[in-house]
């Protein structure tokens, strides 16, 4: 113990005399983390994105997908609309490989399609919310059958 008190004092020497605890350790620490929050957080405010994944026709055999899209038009394409915080394609790779994966998508998707939601991006997280369920919905007005988690 008295090393301790020895190597504190002398490094409170070579700090202009402020001895250092883990307390104030444990401040500036967390101060730190607080600025770096906070500008990550400025840099990083709009990189949500939403995306449409394509799942192949066998989709329309699963009764809850039948239920989800009553108004569904013949000969349109079945989607899958959600939203992430990372690049579409790496959230499309997650899916395939269940990883935080939807089953609809994961048993069924076939690719993206960028043409139906490349215009929105990036976004706020709560734009890209609200913009998940805009698209889900305009898409099955437009008799799409889309499945939104």
């Amino acid at each position: 113990m008295d090393g301790i008190r020895q190597r504190a004092r002398s490094s409170a020497a070579r700090c202009g005399g402020i001895e250092w605890t883990p307390a104030i350790g444990a401040r500036r620490k967390q101060q730190r983390n607080q600025r770096i929050m906070a500008l990550s957080r400025r840099t990083r405010a709009h990189h949500y994105s939403v995306y449409v994944v394509e799942l192949s026709d066998a989709v329309w055999n699963e009764a809850r997908f039948r239920r989800a899209n009553p108004d569904y038009v013949l000969g349109k394409p079945f989607v899958y609309v959600g939203m992430t915080g990372v690049d579409p394609d790496v959230r499309f790779d997650k899916h395939k490989a269940g990883i935080q994966s939807n089953r609809y998508v994961r048993e069924f998707g076939l690719r993206l399609v960028p043409h139906l939601y490349e215009m929105y991006n990036p976004m706020p997280y709560d734009g890209a919310r609200d913009m998940e369920v805009e698209l889900a919905i305009g898409l099955r007005e437009a008799g799409y059958g889309v499945w939104q988690a």
